[in-house]
């Protein structure tokens, strides 16, 4: 690869934030690059669509949480940030991927109903922005991303919701959603 790797941002209260990722994802992978999509918020106790098409095409795809905060204890996700955040720093600089995207990141960071400081620093999320080896690009995505990683993102597109079929009792299509 030729060139200094980008940081991209995709982030708002709009579908299409993941959506937009794995496109990358995929043309990446089209140009012989090396992808690896950590999910920070999906569990792996369910099967994804994502998972299943980038599998097929030998795109290393993780899931990382336990679902959203709702749905289990402060300490199980806490857990779970933590190990997510130590593999992603283990992954991200040994320097092997070209691409890697850090799937709802942003809404994880974002979590205040339980601390997260000392399991997910923010600090170090920004360093390992920086750090990382200089060939590789960096998407995170998620809602409400903070302004210190908009700062030194090389890109930040905000999708917005103009009309939502869920506004309308139409809950998360298989396909569209999972």
């Amino acid at each position: 690869m030729k060139g200094k790797g980008l940081t991209l941002v995709y982030t708002g209260d709009g579908k299409g934030k993941t959506t937009a990722a794995l496109g990358l994802a995929l043309r990446a992978v089209g140009r012989g690059m090396r992808v690896l999509i950590l999910q920070y918020i999906k569990s792996p106790e369910r099967t994804y669509g994502e998972q299943i098409a980038l599998e097929k095409l030998g795109v290393e795809i993780l899931q990382l949480g336990i679902g959203f905060t709702w749905t289990k204890t402060p300490a199980e996700h806490r857990d779970a940030l933590k190990r997510a955040w130590q593999l992603t720093k283990e992954k991200v600089m040994a320097g092997q991927y070209d691409l890697v995207v850090l799937d709802e990141i942003h809404s994880a960071l974002a979590i205040r109903q339980f601390p997260i400081d000392d399991v997910l620093p923010l600090e170090e999320v920004i360093a390992l922005i920086q750090k990382r080896p200089s060939h590789m690009h960096l998407v995170l995505t998620g809602r409400n991303a903070h302004p210190q990683i908009c700062e030194v993102a090389d890109l930040v597109s905000e999708v917005m919701v103009r009309k939502h079929y869920y506004d309308r009792g139409i809950p998360a299509v298989r396909g569209i959603e999972f």
